[in-house]
């Protein structure tokens, strides 16, 4: 018999359907009376597909989300004469620009920054309502509200990007633009512009806890997998038991590091990782251009990097040498 091998396959346990927990008195009814299962679905995650709970904030969020899609998309393809051909083609390139530096923080024209305006008020409150439909549905469910924050952390990044930064600096033109390439752009000007954000102690710190997040997943993620041949999946089960999958997997990198996270703290470790990433990133973010002017210059001043050495002789104005023209 072949070894099973889950780095490859899956196993699919089907089950009866199951339609989710008693919702509170006063919640609107879940969509989908009937859950299907759904073979790919299995394959990804859970085959089960449905029911869906909306309720009322899920639906206003979705309102407000999709009117800010179609703004930016309607937008775009204006800015290629109504052409399918050219909106497919160039979609990567296109973008829906903030207004003008000469605009400030006033309503500007809908083509000169005003849709962008209306898009980004849309866009914000379909994400604060979908923020507190997270939240409410946790402790609907009798849940811990991580998820929430930690979406929060996400939000965090995004407001200071459209909208606390911009007016500090006091112009919406300091806003990312609503694109694909366009806001690549806007990073790798806004890094230049501001003496490079590599030396930003913000984004070194943000950077590390990206990686570290995606290291903490990879592993956690890795030794689940590697013991699930033993039931690690069911962790909660585990936990105090001996000779299971949880025992081994803590054997494992104990023999190898010397140490061993819990199965409930290697989750702390991951949601703190991967939380302060945008929460330093946009502290990081907040202080260039209000606090700090060029980070390079803030660098050499506070000993992080050194001064770029003279390589060519000075150079001396041609206006200031004897007999040059005045």
């Amino acid at each position: 018999m072949a070894q099973y091998q889950n780095l490859f396959t899956t196993v699919q346990a089907i089950g009866p359907v199951h339609h989710g927990v008693p919702l509170p008195p006063g919640d609107d009814a879940r969509i989908g009376d009937t859950p299907a299962i759904v073979h790919l679905f299995g394959r990804l995650g859970n085959a089960q597909l449905g029911p869906i709970y909306l309720g009322g904030l899920g639906v206003a969020s979705l309102v407000f989300g999709t009117l800010a899609f179609n703004i930016i998309g309607f937008n775009m393809l204006a800015s290629v004469n109504w052409d399918p051909i050219q909106f497919i083609r160039q979609l990567f390139w296109l973008a829906l620009e903030p207004p003008a530096a000469s605009n400030g923080l006033s309503l500007a024209p809908l083509n000169q920054g005003g849709w962008w305006q209306i898009t980004g008020l849309f866009l914000t409150i379909s994400v604060l309502l979908w923020w507190a439909r997270t939240y409410r549905r946790a402790r609907a469910l009798g849940m811990g509200t991580h998820v929430a924050w930690a979406f929060a952390a996400a939000i965090w990044l995004f407001l200071v990007l459209g909208f606390f930064r911009p007016v500090l600096m006091g112009s919406w033109s300091e806003a990312v633009p609503f694109g694909i390439f366009p806001h690549l752009d806007w990073t790798a000007a806004f890094s230049l512009r501001y003496g490079n954000l590599f030396y930003n102690p913000f984004h070194a710190l943000s950077i590390a806890f990206l990686y570290g997040a995606t290291l903490l997943f990879a592993m956690h993620g890795a030794t689940i997998l590697a013991v699930s041949r033993f039931g690690g999946e069911r962790e909660i089960e585990q936990i105090v038991d001996r000779g299971t999958a949880s025992e081994r997997a803590a054997l494992f990198w104990r023999w190898t590091m010397g140490f061993n996270a819990t199965m409930e703290s290697i989750h702390r470790w991951a949601w703190w990782f991967a939380v302060l990433c945008p929460l330093v990133g946009g502290i990081g973010i907040l202080l260039t251009g209000t606090v700090v002017d060029n980070w390079y210059l803030w660098a050499v001043k506070h000993g992080v990097a050194p001064p770029y050495p003279d390589v060519f002789p000075a150079v001396m104005d041609p206006a200031l040498t004897p007999g040059g023209a005045k």
